[in-house]
Protein backbone atom coordinates (compact mmCIF):
# COMPACT_ATOMS: atom_id res chain seq x y z
CA UNK A 1 0.00 0.00 0.00
CA UNK A 2 1.40 3.55 -0.88
CA UNK A 3 0.33 6.74 0.30
CA UNK A 4 0.69 9.73 -1.61
CA UNK A 5 0.08 13.27 -0.97
CA UNK A 6 -2.58 14.56 -2.73
CA UNK A 7 -2.81 18.58 -3.90
CA UNK A 8 -5.17 19.28 -0.79
CA UNK A 9 -2.77 17.83 1.69
CA UNK A 10 0.21 19.34 0.13
CA UNK A 11 -1.01 23.15 0.20
CA UNK A 12 -2.62 22.86 3.47
CA UNK A 13 0.37 21.47 4.72
CA UNK A 14 2.11 24.34 3.11
CA UNK A 15 -0.30 27.33 4.67
CA UNK A 16 0.38 26.06 8.51
CA UNK A 17 2.65 28.70 10.55
CA UNK A 18 5.64 26.02 11.16
CA UNK A 19 5.93 25.95 7.44
CA UNK A 20 5.86 29.74 7.24
CA UNK A 21 8.79 29.99 10.12
CA UNK A 22 10.86 27.26 8.85
CA UNK A 23 10.53 28.78 5.28
CA UNK A 24 11.66 31.95 6.19
CA UNK A 25 14.77 30.78 8.56
CA UNK A 26 15.56 28.04 5.78
CA UNK A 27 15.45 31.05 2.88
CA UNK A 28 17.85 33.19 5.57
CA UNK A 29 19.78 30.82 5.77
CA UNK A 30 20.73 30.40 2.07
CA UNK A 31 21.09 33.61 1.98
CA UNK A 32 23.55 33.54 4.55
CA UNK A 33 25.71 31.05 2.29
CA UNK A 34 25.43 32.91 -0.89
CA UNK A 35 26.56 35.85 0.48
CA UNK A 36 29.56 33.88 1.46
CA UNK A 37 29.90 32.62 -1.28
CA UNK A 38 29.87 36.02 -3.47
CA UNK A 39 32.52 36.84 -1.13
CA UNK A 40 30.36 39.51 1.10
CA UNK A 41 29.21 41.28 -2.35
CA UNK A 42 26.25 43.83 -1.44
CA UNK A 43 24.01 42.62 -4.16
CA UNK A 44 24.35 39.09 -2.20
CA UNK A 45 23.02 40.67 0.76
CA UNK A 46 21.37 37.71 3.04
CA UNK A 47 18.10 39.62 3.36
CA UNK A 48 17.81 40.31 -0.13
CA UNK A 49 18.33 36.77 -1.11
CA UNK A 50 15.53 35.28 1.36
CA UNK A 51 13.06 38.12 0.40
CA UNK A 52 13.49 36.72 -3.27
CA UNK A 53 13.57 33.16 -2.29
CA UNK A 54 10.26 34.09 0.00
CA UNK A 55 8.35 35.68 -3.10
CA UNK A 56 9.09 32.70 -5.26
CA UNK A 57 7.97 30.12 -3.15
CA UNK A 58 4.68 32.54 -1.95
CA UNK A 59 4.04 32.56 -5.71
CA UNK A 60 4.92 29.24 -6.63
CA UNK A 61 2.99 27.67 -4.05
CA UNK A 62 -0.07 29.78 -4.31
CA UNK A 63 0.19 30.65 -0.57
CA UNK A 64 -1.52 33.54 0.76
CA UNK A 65 1.00 36.08 2.52
CA UNK A 66 -1.79 36.18 5.36
CA UNK A 67 -0.78 32.00 6.20
CA UNK A 68 2.67 32.58 5.94
CA UNK A 69 2.53 35.25 8.23
CA UNK A 70 1.26 33.12 10.65
CA UNK A 71 4.09 31.84 10.72
CA UNK A 72 6.85 34.12 10.28
CA UNK A 73 5.09 36.59 12.93
CA UNK A 74 7.70 34.41 15.18
CA UNK A 75 11.08 35.77 13.61
CA UNK A 76 8.95 39.41 13.04
CA UNK A 77 8.22 39.63 17.05
CA UNK A 78 12.04 40.08 17.28
CA UNK A 79 12.43 43.21 15.52
CA UNK A 80 11.86 45.20 18.31
CA UNK A 81 14.91 43.01 20.72
CA UNK A 82 17.31 43.17 17.79
CA UNK A 83 17.04 46.93 17.66
CA UNK A 84 17.36 47.43 21.32
CA UNK A 85 20.52 45.22 21.36
CA UNK A 86 21.89 47.98 19.52
CA UNK A 87 22.42 49.68 22.79
CA UNK A 88 25.30 47.15 23.32
CA UNK A 89 27.70 49.02 20.68
CA UNK A 90 26.29 52.55 21.52
CA UNK A 91 27.25 52.04 25.39
CA UNK A 92 30.97 50.55 24.04
CA UNK A 93 31.33 54.34 22.10
CA UNK A 94 29.71 55.98 24.02
CA UNK A 95 32.84 58.49 24.32
CA UNK A 96 32.42 59.40 20.44
CA UNK A 97 28.52 59.65 20.76
CA UNK A 98 29.29 62.29 23.79
CA UNK A 99 32.54 63.95 21.71
CA UNK A 100 30.20 64.62 18.79
CA UNK A 101 26.58 65.57 19.79
CA UNK A 102 26.69 68.79 19.18
CA UNK A 103 27.12 67.79 15.45
CA UNK A 104 24.64 64.88 16.10
CA UNK A 105 20.97 66.91 16.47
CA UNK A 106 21.03 68.84 13.91
CA UNK A 107 22.04 66.15 11.28
CA UNK A 108 20.08 63.99 12.51
CA UNK A 109 16.87 66.52 12.34
CA UNK A 110 17.93 67.55 9.10
CA UNK A 111 18.05 63.63 7.77
CA UNK A 112 14.84 63.23 9.52
CA UNK A 113 13.02 65.98 7.97
CA UNK A 114 14.43 65.55 4.71
CA UNK A 115 13.42 61.62 4.54
CA UNK A 116 9.46 62.12 5.84
CA UNK A 117 9.25 65.31 3.46
CA UNK A 118 10.83 63.85 0.43
CA UNK A 119 8.25 60.56 0.65
CA UNK A 120 5.51 63.12 1.14
CA UNK A 121 6.21 64.98 -2.15
CA UNK A 122 6.68 61.62 -3.99
CA UNK A 123 3.84 60.53 -3.21
CA UNK A 124 1.73 63.80 -3.71
CA UNK A 125 3.09 64.53 -6.89
CA UNK A 126 2.88 61.29 -8.61
CA UNK A 127 -0.68 60.89 -7.80
CA UNK A 128 -0.49 58.27 -5.44
CA UNK A 129 -3.53 57.60 -3.40
CA UNK A 130 -3.38 59.26 0.20
CA UNK A 131 -3.19 56.17 2.14
CA UNK A 132 0.02 55.18 0.19
CA UNK A 133 1.49 58.66 0.52
CA UNK A 134 0.94 58.11 4.28
CA UNK A 135 2.37 54.58 4.11
CA UNK A 136 5.57 56.08 2.52
CA UNK A 137 5.90 58.81 5.07
CA UNK A 138 7.70 56.88 7.52
CA UNK A 139 9.83 54.76 5.29
CA UNK A 140 12.80 55.34 6.75
CA UNK A 141 11.83 54.83 10.43
CA UNK A 142 12.92 51.13 11.85
CA UNK A 143 9.77 48.53 10.64
CA UNK A 144 8.34 48.12 14.22
CA UNK A 145 7.91 52.13 14.81
CA UNK A 146 7.00 52.72 10.73
CA UNK A 147 4.36 50.10 11.07
CA UNK A 148 2.49 52.26 14.42
CA UNK A 149 3.40 55.70 12.83
CA UNK A 150 1.54 54.53 9.67
CA UNK A 151 -1.19 52.90 11.80
CA UNK A 152 -1.99 56.61 13.58
CA UNK A 153 -2.00 58.82 10.39
CA UNK A 154 -4.35 56.65 8.55
CA UNK A 155 -1.92 54.52 6.40
CA UNK A 156 -1.51 50.67 5.73
CA UNK A 157 0.97 48.77 8.26
CA UNK A 158 1.93 46.15 5.49
CA UNK A 159 2.14 48.67 3.03
CA UNK A 160 4.93 50.72 5.34
CA UNK A 161 6.53 47.31 5.84
CA UNK A 162 7.02 46.56 2.19
CA UNK A 163 8.58 50.33 1.82
CA UNK A 164 10.79 50.37 5.14
CA UNK A 165 12.42 46.82 3.81
CA UNK A 166 12.71 48.47 0.48
CA UNK A 167 14.55 51.67 2.17
CA UNK A 168 16.75 49.44 3.91
CA UNK A 169 17.80 46.91 1.18
CA UNK A 170 18.66 49.84 -0.92
CA UNK A 171 20.55 51.40 1.83
CA UNK A 172 22.80 48.29 2.23
CA UNK A 173 22.99 48.36 -1.71
CA UNK A 174 24.34 52.46 -2.10
CA UNK A 175 25.13 53.29 1.39
CA UNK A 176 29.37 52.51 0.72
CA UNK A 177 28.78 53.56 -2.55
CA UNK A 178 27.31 57.08 -1.98
CA UNK A 179 29.74 57.88 0.92
CA UNK A 180 32.82 57.06 -1.61
CA UNK A 181 30.91 59.40 -4.39
CA UNK A 182 30.72 62.30 -1.57
CA UNK A 183 34.19 61.06 -0.02
CA UNK A 184 32.65 60.75 3.13
CA UNK A 185 35.26 58.54 5.31
CA UNK A 186 34.42 59.05 8.81
CA UNK A 187 32.85 55.78 10.25
CA UNK A 188 30.52 57.98 12.82
CA UNK A 189 28.90 59.84 9.47
CA UNK A 190 28.24 56.68 7.84
CA UNK A 191 26.97 55.14 10.64
CA UNK A 192 24.79 58.11 11.25
CA UNK A 193 23.70 58.26 8.24
CA UNK A 194 22.66 54.38 7.58
CA UNK A 195 20.59 54.40 10.75
CA UNK A 196 18.88 58.16 9.59
CA UNK A 197 18.18 56.42 6.30
CA UNK A 198 18.28 53.26 6.10
CA UNK A 199 17.43 52.02 9.91
CA UNK A 200 18.09 48.73 10.85
CA UNK A 201 19.08 46.82 7.66
CA UNK A 202 21.47 49.01 7.07
CA UNK A 203 22.72 49.79 10.45
CA UNK A 204 23.59 46.33 10.65
CA UNK A 205 25.41 45.62 7.40
CA UNK A 206 27.95 48.58 9.06
CA UNK A 207 28.18 47.55 12.12
CA UNK A 208 29.52 44.04 10.42
CA UNK A 209 32.17 46.07 9.00
CA UNK A 210 33.01 48.53 12.02
CA UNK A 211 31.38 48.58 15.08
CA UNK A 212 31.51 52.76 15.54
CA UNK A 213 29.53 52.81 12.25
CA UNK A 214 27.36 50.61 13.98
CA UNK A 215 27.46 52.72 17.06
CA UNK A 216 26.12 55.77 15.76
CA UNK A 217 23.59 53.74 13.56
CA UNK A 218 21.98 52.36 16.30
CA UNK A 219 21.73 55.95 17.89
CA UNK A 220 20.26 57.11 14.70
CA UNK A 221 17.73 54.77 14.68
CA UNK A 222 16.43 55.57 18.01
CA UNK A 223 16.35 59.76 17.31
CA UNK A 224 14.94 59.11 14.06
CA UNK A 225 12.22 57.14 15.28
CA UNK A 226 11.78 59.72 17.81
CA UNK A 227 11.79 62.42 15.14
CA UNK A 228 9.36 60.98 12.94
CA UNK A 229 6.68 60.15 14.74
CA UNK A 230 6.55 63.46 15.94
CA UNK A 231 6.55 64.62 12.17
CA UNK A 232 4.11 61.89 10.59
CA UNK A 233 0.78 63.47 11.81
CA UNK A 234 1.58 66.79 10.45
CA UNK A 235 2.77 65.89 7.26
CA UNK A 236 -0.09 63.43 6.76
CA UNK A 237 -2.01 66.68 7.24
CA UNK A 238 -1.02 67.64 3.70
CA UNK A 239 -2.54 64.89 2.29
CA UNK A 240 -5.47 64.68 2.87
Amino acid sequence: MTFTLGPSLTEAVLKTPVCGLLATLAAYQIGLVVNRLAKGNVLANPVLVSVLLLVVLLKAAHIPYQSYFAGAKFVHFLLGPATVALALPMYRNLHHIRRTAGALVPALCAGSIVSAGVALLIGKYSGAAPVVTASLIAHSATTPIAMSISAGIGGDPALTATFTLFTGIMGVLLVRLISALVRVTDSRAQGLAAGTAGHGLTTAHMLSINETAGAFGGLAIGMNGVLTALLAPMLASLVR
